[in-house]
């Protein structure tokens, strides 16, 4: 795992970006690179019907990433990324176009909101994690999206901005059952030392028959990174919200995550807890453990496993069982 990576939180941020992809085609001013991954989980938990049931979630992804240069300062890019799992639908994850230069990216299409930085600091298990960090449509990864983002230096510290805009019209959340109408924005502060902090804010129209009202949504986060030790904080405070279809008017929530890598194998805990504040349910309470093994930079092996807090009265019997997941992932 890149350490470094998560304790910047994304200070080296860009709009869908391709993290390990193989340069196909290149000439004097365009480039065009694919990757993705191939990655085989089994899912074990108990259900109401069986006792440790295995659930097949192997899944691909394919990315394609294109840039060509304007001028000296401004280039043009393009990205798209698909998901495949069997039995379903291809998933259009990331399908956007713009252009980039020193001011940072503007991109439009599909794309990543300006709150999914902030829970990036905690979301780093191979498998479990980021319950708590549920995120509005408008400032998650969505359509008909106008989005920018900046990364900066500032005497060795990085600061990055983003911001997007998800315009009213032919776009629906990615259940379907309602038009996305809203923004988000988000400011990272990292540090050479290892310290980075975060804040951001999003809103949207409500959710159609649910809620005549707009759905709002905060977030703060800090993590720091010494040697081998990482460890990362986030806080969400939201209304007029929705969790596993249900409308929540007042929830909050965190996520507590710690990391250390002994050699080529990652181990990693999170803590998630969620609540609806005015019915004083629980809605998630987990911790989760992993362990990740890089054989090398294209594979990886990893076995993960959620204690599932939850009762009876919170979710039903069936939604709060323990999980465990063995998955190997290859890269290219």
């Amino acid at each position: 795992m890149n350490k470094k990576m998560i304790a910047l939180a994304v200070a080296a941020a860009s709009l869908s970006t391709v993290t390990n992809a193989a340069e196909v085609y290149s000439d004097e001013t365009s480039s065009l690179a694919v990757g993705g991954r191939f990655e085989a989980r089994a899912l074990m938990k108990d259900t109401e019907t069986s006792s440790n049931k295995v659930t097949d979630q192997t899944r691909v992804r394919v990315n394609i990433a294109g840039k060509t240069d304007i001028t000296e300062s401004i280039y043009g890019l393009g990205f798209w990324e698909g998901e495949y799992k069997d039995g379903e639908d291809l998933n259009n994850r990331h399908l956007n176009a713009g252009i980039g230069g020193d001011f940072g990216k503007v991109v439009y299409g599909k794309t990543d909101g300006s709150l999914a930085a902030l829970t990036d600091f905690t979301d780093i298990m191979a498998y479990h994690g980021n319950e708590a960090g549920n995120k509005i449509d408008a400032g998650d990864r969505t359509g008909n999206n106008l989005a920018y983002i900046g990364s900066f230096d500032l005497g060795g510290n990085n600061l990055v901005l983003g911001a997007n805009y998800v315009f009213d019209g032919d776009n629906e959340n990615t259940a379907g059952e309602y038009d996305v109408n809203g923004y988000s924005a988000s400011a990272i502060y990292a540090m050479e030392m290892g310290l980075a902090f975060g804040a951001g804010y999003g809103e949207q129209d409500g959710y159609g028959a649910l809620n005549t009202e707009k759905a709002k949504q905060a977030f703060g986060a800090i993590s720091y990174t010494l040697g081998d030790f990482y460890v990362a904080a986030l806080y969400q405070d939201a209304e007029d919200t929705v969790v596993d279809d249900v409308l929540i008017k007042d929830s909050q929530g965190y996520e507590f995550a710690a990391s250390y890598t002994l050699g080529k194998t990652v181990f990693i805990a999170t803590y998630n807890y969620l609540e609806d504040k005015d019915n004083n349910i629980d809605l998630r309470d987990s911790i989760a453990v992993d362990a990740t093994h890089y054989f090398n930079k294209n594979f990886r092996t990893y076995a993960s496993y959620k204690f599932n807090n939850l009762d009876e009265k919170d979710v039903g019997k069936s939604a709060a069982s323990d999980e465990f997941v063995l998955g190997a992932r290859y890269d290219f």
